[in-house]
């Protein structure tokens, strides 16, 4: 593809892209007076939209890997973060996610209200003590609804090949939720990169890696995290780098 072509295609991705999320929170306003489930349809259906205009427009694929190892029911799912894709992908994966964000996206005009409705888990991280107490009170309240608690474990993107830079928030959920904790790897940002305008074609993958056990020591699972994401993550960046023959690859 020449220099011009990718250009021109990710510009009008990226157009597009804006245009859908417009469209969407419109769609979406009045939701707000309606049951918390047709927010997550019309979200669920916006994610899809996106995953449509990726492929025709900017000529990227999406394979989800490991379906399998996602458990029904109350689950926590900690993801690695180096895209925008990520947030929407995830709604495409698990049946009723539950986001921790930063208190600050709770401020947005319409956002905010829609991230809300969704019932949210929104972290104040300048109140270290009091924001781990609400965020196990908010985790521990949505899990008994059967919603899966989805975490960046590093807070915000991260560049491909980056040093992980994990927080404790994953830790603290982990050892006080009594359930397993799913890691999720992944390429995207080689495709969609953090802060940058061209999309890259090819072929983008989330793997789903099999659950971590609830109850293991808060050291021996923090490292199995961490060691689980990065050694996959860095797997599917040398494939997306150079990619297998047709043949080899499947779309889940």
């Amino acid at each position: 593809m020449t220099v011009s072509m990718l250009v021109l295609r990710s510009l009008l991705f990226n157009l597009a892209f804006y245009v859908n999320i417009v469209l969407w929170m419109i769609l979406a306003l009045p939701t707000l007076l309606m049951p918390r489930p047709a927010l997550l349809w019309i979200v669920k259906n916006w994610a899809r939209v996106n995953i449509f205009l990726m492929r025709h427009i900017a000529g990227i694929t999406c394979e989800i890997r490991g379906r399998e190892n996602l458990p029904p029911g109350p689950v926590l799912v900690a993801a690695k973060h180096q895209s925008t894709w990520d947030i929407f992908a995830m709604f495409l994966i698990c049946e009723d996610p539950c986001y921790v964000l930063k208190r600050e996206l709770m401020w947005l005009p319409v956002f905010g209200w829609l991230a809300a409705k969704a019932q949210m888990i929104a972290v104040n991280r300048g109140a270290r003590s009091r924001a781990m107490k609400q965020m196990k009170a908010d985790g521990e309240r949505e899990l008994a609804r059967g919603r899966q608690i989805v975490i960046f474990p590093e807070g915000t993107r991260r560049a491909p090949a980056a040093e992980p830079a994990y927080k404790y928030g994953v830790v603290y959920l982990y050892s006080e939720f009594d359930v397993p904790c799913v890691p999720v790897a992944l390429n995207s940002g080689h495709f969609w990169p953090r802060r940058q305008f061209i999309r890259q074609p090819g072929r983008l993958v989330m793997e789903i890696l099999p659950a971590i056990p609830a109850g293991q020591d808060k050291t021996v699972f923090f490292e199995r995290l961490v060691d689980d994401i990065e050694t996959a993550s860095d797997r599917l960046l040398a494939e997306a780098r150079d990619p297998p023959a047709p043949e080899q690859t499947r779309i889940a």
